[in-house]
């Protein structure tokens, strides 16, 4: 068998036993598995599999995933969403619609603390929506809303998936960080307009006034609630910038702080508390090292093939300008998005487009977050919407809201972040001058 085949029943056989609903992680390995086997014999493709588990992972950055994580969890368990969720509403009462404008910022500035896009989802879901459908508003509208504003975990950061990418392509993890800030704020903007649209247009979304007769003094001290979250962003991303910390060395400062504040607050009542969150972290970081394993294994044996070599060859000598091929490669993200989970994306396509890209003069950096700016659509679009399967989990059988529903509630916010997307790629300074002014 030649090795460009080999490479196509690579690609084949992933698509084939994810179809079938084989768990991402072992579709990775054992098309990887077989695919080097028929090229290499079956010990060298063990082998293979061993160094690839060994020495993909044994980076100090790969140290920083299971400590954001664990950062992650502390802070969904001592409240802080809550507190992040109760101080953006306390300052946007009286506005039309205000509930999904605090359920958004409330999203980005948890995003700060969690990195997690499902978690995010899932803890907004079980908090915002009850309130919502006491307030008489939507329940599509409701449920489309927080799922779509849980994927500001994954741009803002520290954000787990841009750690990922920064394994798969060798770049920087505080430049990606810092890259995300922009759009991350853009998008949350965005949404807040899309709100006041939908909410202006059609009064239905959101009956209620909000308005509650609420003093400025008590809804300053409501608001005040959130220095926790600050303390935890300021210590994570100023270490970083400043230089102060690497980023493993800040996720294990930020899950520190995290534990310490979560204890003086009293969200901590008992160890069992303590052990719980942890043990929370660890089952999400097996299976994400599972998932990360499986795909890095996948990409080393999708390079054996050559497959990636020649097909970014081909498309260096095509006759077209670079925008055009740019455009083919996010078309092609962007569909793969509604059917595979992001770092499948990434093990699939980056072996393929990075070389390519940046031969091209695109800059790393700047892809980087258009990549996870297409992840994110990808996650609240049909047929495999992440977010919206993690909103579906969330919400009572009282309530009443299919898939559907939630789908049809996703769409106004997947049309912004499309237009955030395209401003992005037309203007690469919105995501490339910040890392550029911290850290040149």
């Amino acid at each position: 068998m030649d090795f460009l085949t080999a490479g196509i029943i690579c690609i084949g056989l992933l698509l084939f036993l994810m179809a079938i609903g084989l768990q991402i992680g072992l579709s990775f390995i054992l098309s990887g598995v077989v695919v080097s086997a028929l090229l290499l014999g079956m010990h060298s493709s063990l082998s293979l599999l061993g160094q690839a588990t060994y020495f993909s992972i044994a980076t100090p950055t790969w140290a920083s995933i299971p400590l954001f994580i664990l950062m992650g969890a502390f802070a969904a368990s001592s409240g802080l969403a809550r507190r992040a969720y109760s101080a953006v509403y306390a300052m946007s009462m009286g506005i039309k619609g205000s509930l999904g404008i605090a359920t958004c910022f409330s999203c980005a500035v948890f995003g700060a603390v969690s990195g997690s896009s499902l978690a995010t989802t899932a803890i907004f879901g079980k908090m915002a929506l009850p309130e919502m459908n006491r307030l008489n508003y939507d329940k599509s509208f409701s449920a489309g809303c927080i799922a779509s504003a849980g994927t500001f975990a994954s741009m803002i950061p520290p954000s787990t998936m841009m750690i990922i990418y920064a394994l798969f392509t060798q770049q920087s993890v505080g430049k990606l960080f810092a890259a995300g800030v922009v759009p991350g704020l853009m998008t949350a903007i965005g949404y807040i307009l899309v709100i006041r649209y939908m909410v202006k247009r059609n009064p239905k979304l959101a009956p209620s006034p909000d308005e509650i007769t609420i003093p400025r003094k008590e809804r300053m001290k409501e608001a005040g609630k959130v220095w926790p979250v600050a303390i935890i962003a300021v210590a994570v991303l100023g270490g970083i910038y400043s230089g102060y910390f690497t980023p493993t060395e800040a996720a294990a400062v930020g899950a520190l702080i995290t534990l310490v504040l979560g204890i003086a607050l009293g969200a901590f009542h008992k160890l069992g508390d303590v052990s719980q969150a942890m043990k929370e972290s660890a089952n999400t970081t097996a299976m994400l090292f599972l998932v990360n394993i499986g795909a890095l294994f996948y990409s080393r044996t999708l390079a054996i093939t050559r497959l990636p070599v020649e097909l970014t060859n081909s498309l260096q000598h095509m006759n077209v300008p670079p925008i055009v091929i740019l455009i083919g490669i996010l078309v092609i993200m962007f569909l793969l998005g509604m059917i595979m989970v992001p770092v499948g994306i990434y093990a699939l396509l980056l072996p393929i487009v990075f070389p390519l890209l940046t031969s091209l003069g695109y800059d790393p950096i700047w892809f980087g977050v258009i990549a996870l700016k297409l992840t994110e659509i990808g996650s609240i679009t049909p047929p495999v919407g992440l977010n919206a399967f993690a909103m579906k989990g969330v919400i009572s059988k009282e309530m009443n809201i299919s898939l559907e529903d939630i789908f049809k509630g996703i769409w106004p916010f997947c049309l912004c972040e499309l237009g955030i997307l395209v401003l992005l790629v037309m203007f690469p300074q919105l995501s490339l001058w910040l890392p550029n002014l911290l850290l040149g």
